[in-house]
């Protein structure tokens, strides 16, 4: 197992007591200085932060005997599938962990925004303004439209949060699921951006997704609007955002990830040349709100991570065909 945290050593520890297998672990990176701590492993389990790009990883697992990489976390564009195709290693992902967790951050942003809690805590800090002026009256939840692009695990549990609280919940995805309709109303893409007072973002990163939300978009969007961005950050054009919010075509966003996060999220003491303008930028907008892609950091998300990912792996070095393999 690579990219070890401490928070995961109990999980580890809990699941090899149940299953006596031999798991070692380290907390570096799998690249080519690494991948021979994986020589006579059956497996190996990553958390990666950045692509994983050296065709000497994937030559050397071969060589190992390794037959399958399991990563501990939904996305898998990290790794390069022309090299696992070539020397012959399946990935397997863990692709629902906990939809709470990302949908409960979600929400939090939201209200977070909108109650304009940054703007009041930004006014106190540098103004020395403790009033309740006019421009900072909030609506309550229940007043207002929700809308989703993309209802899949995550997307259906910010759904029902929100459709709990009261809220109006629309919906676009590209495949219907009647099991939802409880908890919102589907609709078009364009509906959604033009109707919904808090817009949040749950659908895969693909070449098709790719700054999905850009110039046009906010154009589309009320004034009055805010964007949540709890999937991918490169689902969001950055320098349209931050024209956008600077321009108050929207009223604010709340961001877990952004497009580049891999150079400086889960990185600790890097210089302040080495984090982007265009985080600076946004990061002192009191009506941006930034996470360091920490949705899913619950104990629970860690846990299922972790011994979903070893269950499987296991499943696999016995021959038996697994749901999570995501190459074949």
């Amino acid at each position: 197992m690579y990219n070890v945290a401490p928070i995961e050593v109990d999980h580890i520890n809990e699941w090899v007591a149940k299953n006596h297998v031999e798991v070692v672990t380290t907390d570096k990176p799998l690249t080519a200085e690494t991948v021979s701590l994986a020589e006579g492993c059956t497996s190996v389990s990553l958390k990666p932060l950045g692509p994983i790009a050296e065709e000497e990883v994937y030559k050397k697992l071969h060589e190992y005997g390794v037959k399958c990489i399991g990563l501990r976390i939904v996305g898998f564009n990290t790794i390069n599938f022309d090299y696992t195709k070539k020397y012959d290693l399946l990935v397997t992902n863990v692709p629902v962990y906990s939809p709470r967790a990302i949908a409960e951050m979600t929400v939090t942003q939201a209200m977070y925004l909108l109650r304009k809690i940054g703007i009041f805590k930004y006014r106190m800090d540098h103004d020395h303004d403790f009033t309740w002026p006019a421009d900072m009256i909030s609506n309550e939840i229940y007043n207002l439209t929700v809308g989703l692009i993309g209802v899949g695990h995550i997307g259906s549990a910010v759904a029902q949060i929100f459709s709990a609280m009261g809220a109006k919940v629309i919906a676009y995805d590209v495949a219907y699921n009647p099991e939802f309709e409880p908890f919102l109303t589907y609709t078009d893409f364009d509906t959604v951006l033009k109707e919904a007072d808090i817009i949040s973002l749950h659908t895969p990163l693909f070449p098709s997704t790719e700054k999905m939300i850009g110039e046009a978009q906010f154009k589309e969007m009320k004034n009055s609007a805010y964007l949540i961005n709890c999937a991918r950050g490169e689902l969001v054009d950055t320098e349209a955002l931050i024209k956008a919010l600077q321009s108050g075509e929207i009223a604010g966003a709340g961001l877990d990830t952004l497009a580049g996060e891999s150079s400086y999220f889960s990185h600790k003491g890097i210089s302040d040349d080495e984090i982007p303008e265009d985080f600076k930028t946004l990061s002192k907008m009191p009506n941006v709100v930034i996470t360091p892609h920490a949705a899913f950091y619950t104990t629970t998300s860690i846990r299922n991570m972790v011994q979903m990912c070893l269950d499987d792996q296991v499943k696999i070095a016995n021959g038996q065909r697994v749901r999570t393999i995501v190459n074949g």
